[in-house]
């Protein structure tokens, strides 16, 4: 899945971005208080996307 299709998604879900890391960008979803570091690359691994989901507590984007 292509990074930006995630980002987008995960603002639809009402999560947002927390802070930027060395390599990575840490994203929240406040009404759960959860976290989750997302990798700078274009694209990210289907098995990754579902893990990113899973911390965050929305649905699975694919």
């Amino acid at each position: 899945m292509k990074r930006d299709e995630l980002l987008k998604y995960l603002r639809s879900r009402g999560c947002g971005l927390l802070r930027e890391g060395g390599k990575h960008s840490w994203w929240h979803n406040p009404a759960l208080n959860k976290r989750s570091a997302i990798p700078r690359h274009s694209e990210i691994k289907d098995i990754l996307v579902k893990k990113i989901c899973k911390d965050l507590g929305v649905d699975s984007a694919k």
